[in-house]
C-alpha cells in the first residue's frame, strides 16, 4: 500500500508579488553587458529588503541572508535586449571618466551598452525563516509597506506595479502554491516552475499535480548569495539552485490586470486575514 508523503512542517514567511512591465535580475553583468537571470535572484531580493529597511550599502546583511527564497514563476516573461548609449554629444569635460581618471576625447566619448530585461513577467515569492527569525520577518513586512528608499525589480528603471507585499503567514509555502496565478486560464495545462535555494521536496503541493523530479537535488549553481553590497568590495558566493514543476488546477489561473488583482484580494481576505484595501 502506498502512503502519501508526510506534510512538511509549516514555515513562517513573507509572501511577495513581483510584477511590472520590465524586470532585470543581474546574474553575470559586467561593464557594458548587463544581463538578467530568468527569475528573481537572492541578491536582488535581499537588496530590496535592505533598501526598504533603510540600510546603506556598506551595512551588513547577514540577518537578511538567513532568509530562504522560493520563487513561483506565474509568467516567465520574454527576454528584451536594449541598446543604450552613454556620454554622446557632450563636451569633453562631461564625458565618461576612464579607469585612469581621465576624460575620453570626443571621438570615443560615446559608449554603447547592452541591457537585457524580462518583459511581462510575474513572480510570486515566499521568504521563509525559522521561528527564531519571526521578529525579522515582521520588521521586513513593516518596511515593505513603508519603504525607506524606493524599491525596484532588480534595476532602478524597473519599478513594481500593483501590490508588492501580500502579507505574512505561518505557512508561507502552502500559500505560495495556492495563491491565484497571474496568468490566463488557457495556460492551465502548462506546468508552473518553482525555484529555491533549498530542496523543494518540502513543497506542500496539495491538489496540484507534481511533474518530473521532486526537487530533492540541485539543478545547478548561481552566484547570487550576497556577502556585501559595499560598492568598493561588493561580493557574492555561489549557492545551489533547486527546481520543481507542478501542474496547478485550472481554477487558480486568475487572468491578468484587474481580474487577477480581484481574485488575489479575495484570497488574501479569506486566507491571510488581510482587510480589503490594505495590500490589494
Amino acid at each position: 500500500m502506498t502512503h502519501a508523503p508526510a506534510r512538511p512542517a509549516p514555515e513562517p514567511g513573507l509572501l511577495l508579488r513581483l510584477s511590472g512591465p520590465l524586470q532585470s535580475w543581474g546574474e553575470r553583468s559586467h561593464f557594458n553587458e548587463r544581463d538578467t537571470a530568468r527569475f528573481p535572484t537572492r541578491s536582488g531580493i535581499i537588496g530590496m529588503l535592505a533598501a526598504a529597511l533603510g540600510r546603506r550599502r556598506g551595512e551588513p546583511v547577514d540577518d537578511l541572508a538567513r532568509l530562504s527564497l522560493t520563487v513561483r514563476a506565474d509568467r516567465p516573461g520574454i527576454l528584451l535586449r536594449d541598446l543604450h548609449t552613454v556620454g554622446g554629444g557632450l563636451p569633453a569635460k562631461a564625458t565618461v571618466t576612464t579607469a585612469e581618471g581621465k576624460k575620453r576625447p570626443g571621438t570615443t566619448g560615446t559608449l554603447l551598452t547592452h541591457r537585457t530585461y524580462l518583459a511581462d513577467a510575474a513572480f510570486t515569492i515566499a521568504l521563509t525563516s525559522t521561528p527564531d527569525d519571526t521578529p525579522l520577518l515582521h520588521q521586513a513586512a513593516q518596511a515593505l509597506n513603508a519603504p525607506r528608499w524606493p524599491l525596484f525589480l532588480g534595476r532602478r528603471s524597473c519599478p513594481p506595479e500593483g501590490p508588492l507585499l501580500l502579507g505574512t503567514s505561518e505557512d508561507a509555502l502552502h500559500h505560495l502554491v495556492h495563491l491565484p496565478l497571474a496568468a490566463q486560464p488557457d495556460r492551465g495545462q502548462q506546468d508552473t516552475e518553482f525555484l529555491a535555494d533549498r530542496p523543494l521536496n518540502r513543497l506542500p503541493y496539495g491538489t496540484a499535480t507534481p511533474v518530473g523530479a521532486d526537487g530533492t537535488h540541485p539543478s545547478g549553481e548561481v552566484n547570487d548569495q550576497p556577502l556585501s553590497f559595499d560598492p568598493r568590495r561588493r561580493s557574492y558566493r555561489a549557492r545551489s539552485l533547486y527546481r520543481r514543476s507542478l501542474r496547478l488546477p485550472t481554477e487558480q489561473y486568475a487572468g491578468l490586470g484587474t481580474e487577477h488583482l480581484q481574485e488575489l484580494g479575495a484570497y488574501l481576505r479569506q486566507h491571510l486575514n488581510q482587510p480589503e484595501g490594505s495590500h490589494c
